[in-house]
């Protein structure tokens, strides 16, 4: 096998290696187009599991970078003249160059063919006269860029300007600081990456970087001020650049790693943001994924596919990782003002890889401090503290949220919803949301949902709420109200969602004659006539959910929903006085809002659920989420449960972990209004986290809730708690303890021999 190997970085050079070593007759070149003492940038870290995948790989190469390591295991936070720190984290770095210098010395050992100061020739000129062309040629890759219209990139750039520099001694820590200048903020990550040498990288708002004079200085110039905009971490050190430029953070994301005998490795295929230090872990990562599948598949084809299902779903979690921290640092003026310890914690926990949960494990002392800062009482998680709402305290702060069950009989709920609802209640969340509860026939989503425009209806209702409030003491049942718009007359989700119904359908209200997607029936824009009459069709669900006894109510303003339609400029066409600039798509739903506070008892609070980005260009943007929801409080919603999309069907949502929960943390930081973070949070760790980190007063819970209507007592009890914020029901108390598997307290052995 001839195998071609594009850029010297390294991830090109270990894969030159691994691949030699693994087939000695292989004829490998390296094609590195600067001299061999050439890099870019100073240190490298790497992760314990990325040095383990190397050990077992190659003991040598791995013997040879321990020697060079310097490990620490501290991260500090500098901000406003004090330095918190957090330990038991571990990292491991070392100088690049002398990585590179490993690498090049055991390819040579190895018989690979090193070509210094050499353009390779184009990657479609190799890939004819070699059988495997490796293309690690770095963030800019040519190669990516010839073959695009296979491998389909999507290069993002982003808001901050950053450079990386490097000073004449070892910090004893990962230091983040935090620099607030008359220009804006700016921020200093440093880390060791040797005994006398630390790697420091200056990181600016666009905004910022032109205001304070940067953009069009040298490297010198450059490095000179940034020295002094953090004298105090130098202690009067200078700071030195190595072809230092300042330059934009660029996220690369391929749909395909390889074309023909071409493949991908490292920045060519991917980037994720330097803040969480995983390019060249990927890089090396990479190199031994397709090393192993080059040896265990009998075709080039079948290895190259192997290798991208590999490598893929461990690259996204990374990206995802990086663009929470990335946004993170992006937004830091936000966070600067919060307490120092809630600061400090936001910061730990920014990417979502470290949780409340294994931050108590790293740091029990510190995390106890973040704890008393937030008055938490001792031995008590964050999510069993209460929250007050006008007149109704929550105890604690886990919310079942709204389901669509697609399971009433003319809008009535019956038995299923009984016990559905107060199954979860008895479950111990201390909200227990209904589904969408519709105000007319006309607003259902399917002929299943459930309504509140009869005295039936609000006779079963008042059932429901009379047994969570007789058996489940405490807890809060929530109504949401809303209208389906142009999103109604469908089948249920499990028959086909979103899909027309085969025969009864009934007309569709919307702001503008825009059909969901094509296939969907088209709505007609409502009259002035029609838009009283919906407003009052809320009032009176409104005061027939009072006379229910709910506790709390939630209008519901999200997921291209009637009153939704009106607010993103995607599907609000009006030329009136209800269609047009932000102001006026909000009017409508503002009126609603009013007649609805109006209805409602004065004490009891009122929320309102919003999508915060419509997912799609030219819709609702998360600056009009804040402005959105600045309203809402003003004209009466106690807190915005904020979502994210189903407004548009060509939506391209960015999913992941907790991944709305961004868009609730700057409408709490902004707008000032207490917030529900809903979407993709499915543990008690995440829980804790989020309301500890300042990103959210309450989190919803969807499928968790599906999966266990106890979801809430259950993480109780696996955190050992057992206040006056989780009570098991006196029928279900002998069952508050997990119950006992297979023995786990065999002897341990006590001699290795």
């Amino acid at each position: 096998m001839r195998v071609a190997v594009i850029g010297g970085g390294p991830g090109g050079l270990y894969a030159a290696a691994l691949l030699q070593r693994l087939g000695p007759a292989r004829q490998i070149t390296v094609y590195e187009r600067n001299a061999p003492e050439d890099t870019f940038g100073f240190g490298v870290v790497l992760s314990d599991e990325t040095l383990g995948g190397i050990e077992h790989a190659d003991p040598q190469v791995y013997a040879a970078l321990r020697a060079q390591f310097v490990r620490w295991d501290g991260i500090d936070l500098v901000h406003r003249g004090r330095t918190l720190r957090s330990t038991g984290h571990g990292f491991a770095a070392l100088s690049r160059r002398r990585l590179l210098a490993v690498l090049h010395e055991r390819c040579r050992e190895l018989g690979v063919e090193l070509r210094f100061g050499a353009q390779a020739p184009p990657a479609a000129a190799l890939a004819a006269t070699h059988d495997l062309v490796i293309a690690a040629d770095g963030a800019h890759s040519a190669t990516r860029a010839a073959y695009a219209e296979v491998l389909r990139p999507r290069i993002e750039e982003h808001r901050c300007r950053y450079i990386w520099l490097s000073a004449p001694f070892a910090l004893d820590a990962f230091r983040f600081e935090i620099a607030e200048t008359e220009h804006g903020v700016a921020q200093l990550h440093g880390y060791p990456y040797a005994p006398d040498a630390s790697t420091v990288i200056v990181e600016l708002r666009e905004e910022v970087w032109r205001r304070m004079g940067l953009a069009g200085l040298g490297e010198e110039e450059s490095a000179e001020r940034c020295a002094k905009l953090f004298a105090g971490a130098l202690d009067g050190r200078p700071l030195t650049g190595n072809r230092s430029q300042w330059t934009a953070f660029r996220t690369v994301v391929c749909e395909r790693w390889s074309a023909g005998n071409t493949v991908l490795l490292g920045d060519a295929a991917h980037t994720a943001h330097f803040s969480v230090g995983s390019g060249t872990k990927l890089a090396v990562e990479d190199a031994l994924a397709l090393a192993a599948c080059l040896g265990e598949h009998p075709s080039l084809p079948e290895a190259l596919a192997a290798y991208e299902a590999e490598r893929r779903p461990v690259v996204a979690s990374t990206q995802r990782a990086a663009q929470a921290s990335r946004e993170w640092f992006e937004e830091l003026r936000r966070h600067v003002d919060q307490p120092p310890y809630r600061l400090a914690f936001n910061l730990l926990t920014r990417s979502r890889r470290i949780t409340h949960g294994n931050l108590r494990l790293r740091d029990p002392e510190f995390v106890g401090a973040v704890e008393a800062e937030a008055g938490i009482p001792p031995d008590t998680p964050p999510m069993f503290t209460p929250l007050r709402l006008r007149g109704l305290t929550l105890r604690n702060r886990v919310v079942c949220s709204p389901m669509d069950m697609y399971s009433a009989v003319d809008g009535l709920p019956g038995d299923f919803h009984l016990v559905h609802l107060g199954a979860r209640a008895l479950g111990g969340a201390g909200l227990v949301m209904t589904e969408m509860v519709c105000v007319s026939p006309e607003g259902r989503i399917t002929p299943g949902c459930t309504g509140l425009w009869n005295g039936e209806q609000e006779a079963a209702w008042r059932r429901i709420a009379d047994f969570v409030h007789a058996s489940a003491p405490g807890t809060a049942l929530g109504v949401q109200l809303g209208h389906a718009g142009r999103k109604g007359s469908t089948k249920p989700m499990w028959e086909g969602m979103d899909e027309p119904l085969p025969a009864g359908n009934w007309p569709l209200l919307a702001p503008s004659p825009l059909p969901y997607r094509p296939g969907s029936q088209t709505p007609h824009a409502l009259t002035a006539v029609e838009l009283a009459g919906v407003r009052g069709q809320f009032a009176e669900a409104t005061r027939r959910a009072a006379r229910a006894g709910f506790d709390l109510l939630e209008l519901h303003c999200a997921h291209g929903y009637l009153l939704s339609s009106f607010l993103s400029p995607l599907t609000n066409h009006r030329t009136d006085a209800y269609g047009g600039g932000l102001a006026a798509r909000l009017r409508f739903p503002l009126e609603v809002l009013d007649a609805v506070r109006a209805a409602w008892p004065p004490e009891r609070p009122l929320t309102v659920r919003i999508s915060a980005t419509d997912w799609a260009r030219g819709g609702t943007t998360a600056d009009d989420a804040v402005e959105i929801a600045r309203a809402l409080a003003a004209h009466g919603a106690d807190a915005v449960d904020v979502s994210t999309g189903q407004v548009v069907a060509d939506e391209r949502p960015r999913y992941g972990r907790s991944y709305q929960t961004p868009y609730a943390e700057r409408i709490r930081a902004e707008a000032g209004v207490p917030v529900i973070a809903v979407g993709a949070i499915s543990s008690w760790d995440d829980v804790n986290s989020l309301l500890l980190a300042g990103r959210t007063d309450l989190c919803a819970l969807a499928r968790p809730h599906l999966y266990d209507p106890h979801w809430t007592l259950h993480a109780a009890a696996e955190q050992g708690y057992t206040g006056p914020a989780a009570p098991w029901p006196l029928p279900y108390r002998a069952g508050s303890r997990t119950p006992p598997t297979g023995r786990t307290d065999a002897p341990k052995p006590r001699l290795t021999l």
